[in-house]
């Protein structure tokens, strides 16, 4: 049966399909490593956020009281569950489109004006696609949600007194939430990218654009923001721009 359903992909998938879904693949590496790079002259917004969240955590070794930090705190921990219950929802609706692929057809035949594949195999295997996209963000905002959640136990065990654990406390805490902050950052942009693959249901050109405006969208908002600039430490500030 397995062996059916491969040899039905392989005669419907164009190599149009496949280009779609290599640069997918690609676009997605790529934009990860561009990102999260540490040797860049440019560093990307998410870069110069780590850099603030092992200032945060210096700070906090040095207060006495700590209600703010395990506030804020909570609000990261709050962002991860939040997606991540967003994406438990996803998984079932895309499972929900799995067991109505007949009606989905129907539906996508109306909307195009060349026709869709009519193949099942073919529209199960994209959303199949688009499932495990969903299912590796959800993965990565659970990472996400209990890395916060040891981050609070480093900050609940950071000494008042003494000097040599606070330092060494702050700088596990550091990178605890540094890396919290980067999985919590990679489920967000899966996100993204399974909006793109969504774009596949029309066809492998639109899935092609889609990945390629995702692109460009993450490596705006990443380098070229407003948000950006104002992180950047060279940057100069007058009092108009920080009110923006």
């Amino acid at each position: 049966m397995f062996a059916r359903f491969a040899t039905q992909l392989t005669d419907a998938l164009s190599l149009a399909d496949y280009a779609a879904l290599s640069l997918y693949a690609v676009a997605i590496l790529a934009i990860t490593y561009v990102i999260e790079r540490k040797s860049a002259a440019r560093p990307s917004t998410a870069r110069l956020m780590a850099e603030r969240r092992a200032i945060w955590m210096t700070e906090m070794a040095n207060r006495d009281v700590r209600i703010m930090d395990t506030q804020l705190l909570a609000i990261q921990h709050r962002g991860a569950a939040f997606f991540a219950s967003a994406c438990m929802i996803g998984v079932g609706g895309v499972v929900a489109l799995i067991g109505a692929t007949d009606q989905l057809l129907a539906v996508a035949r109306d909307l195009t004006a060349h026709g869709v594949e009519r193949q099942r195999a073919v529209w199960e295997l994209k959303l199949l696609f688009l499932l495990f996209i969903i299912v590796l963000a959800l993965l990565k905002f659970i990472w996400a949600h209990r890395l916060f959640g040891y981050c609070a136990i480093l900050i609940g065990a950071t000494p008042p007194l003494d000097a040599h654990q606070r330092t060494r406390s702050a700088t596990e805490a550091a990178a605890i939430n540094v890396n919290a902050g980067r999985s919590f950052n990679r489920g967000l942009r899966l996100i993204y990218f399974s909006l793109a693959a969504l774009a596949w249901m029309l066809g492998p050109l639109a899935f092609t654009l889609a990945t390629l405006l995702t692109v460009l969208m993450l490596v705006r908002r990443e380098y070229y923001s407003e948000t950006r600039r104002i992180l950047d430490r060279d940057a100069e500030l007058g009092a108009d721009d920080a009110l923006r």
